[in-house]
């Protein structure tokens, strides 16, 4: 085991989680006009990751050894995971556009893992590896479009200007979102590019401490990376497109008319 579970632990989880709220409200992480406050949205997030863990440490021990619930339980991540992105990306009801990169970054490379036989369909194999990929690509998800319609926000006139050249709407908008939205994938690969010598994630480490070896746990870490490489991608990609084509707008943007 990796760390006991005892009252030891649950006392530095607590005192890691308020020292990081503290820091948070000391440094005044937010916007500037306060609507957002990171150190409330840290202790709630703390306090959630505890209660979903636990609930969820019940539910998996039944759903593993049924196919049906195994599946629905992918759906379900999925589900958590749009809501998550969208809300995250923008206020406006276009948010649920950000289910289509997450469904479709992570349904063809589970999709293709599961066909090959690199992937057992058996719950215990199922369900880690679609929520790795799911939690990939609610990240480049989120980064993609926050960062794509700030863009759009700050370099309008930009915009306005290639349409007054002959753009089209499409064209105008991804011309300008396009270098801040691939900043999604930095994380990725930065993680992919240091394993092994900056960090030891958690698939090398946990093959480790199930008794495989070492190469057996590089091997499974490589093609976790890998898939996280093509669904973090594809990922990026159709959350550009969508922003592009004004699927998902910003709460004081109007969607492109004219060739969406």
């Amino acid at each position: 085991m990796l760390l006991p579970v005892n009252a030891t632990l649950g006392v530095v989880m607590a005192a890691l989680l308020a020292s990081a709220v503290a820091i948070a409200a000391r440094a005044n992480f937010g916007d500037a006009r306060g609507a957002r406050r990171y150190g409330k949205e840290i202790a709630i997030a703390g306090a959630r990751a505890a209660l979903q863990l636990a609930v969820v440490s019940l539910v998996i021990g039944v759903v593993v050894h049924v196919l049906p619930l195994t599946l629905g339980f992918v759906v379900l991540m999925l589900s958590v995971a749009a809501w998550t992105a969208g809300h995250r990306v923008t206020r406006h009801p276009s948010w649920r556009w950000a289910a289509a990169p997450i469904a479709c970054g992570v349904l063809p490379v589970l999709a293709a893992l599961l066909l090959t036989g690199l992937l057992p369909p058996k719950g215990i194999a199922l369900i880690p590896v679609a929520g790795i990929l799911t939690g990939g690509a609610l990240t480049a998800t989120v980064l993609a479009g926050r960062r794509a319609l700030e863009e759009l926000t700050a370099r309008r006139g930009e915009v306005e200007a290639a349409l007054a050249l002959g753009f089209l709407d499409r064209d105008a908008r991804l011309e300008i979102a396009r270098p801040a939205a691939s900043d999604a994938l930095i994380p990725g690969l930065d993680q992919t590019r240091t394993v092994g010598l900056v960090t030891l994630p958690g698939a090398y480490v946990g093959m480790l401490l199930s008794g495989s070896s070492p190469v057996e746990a590089g091997a499974v870490q490589l093609f976790v990376l890998i898939a996280l490489l093509a669904v973090q991608s594809i990922a990026v990609w159709a959350t550009l497109e969508l922003v592009a084509r004004g699927h998902i707008v910003g709460m004081s943007e109007r969607a492109p008319s004219s060739d969406v």
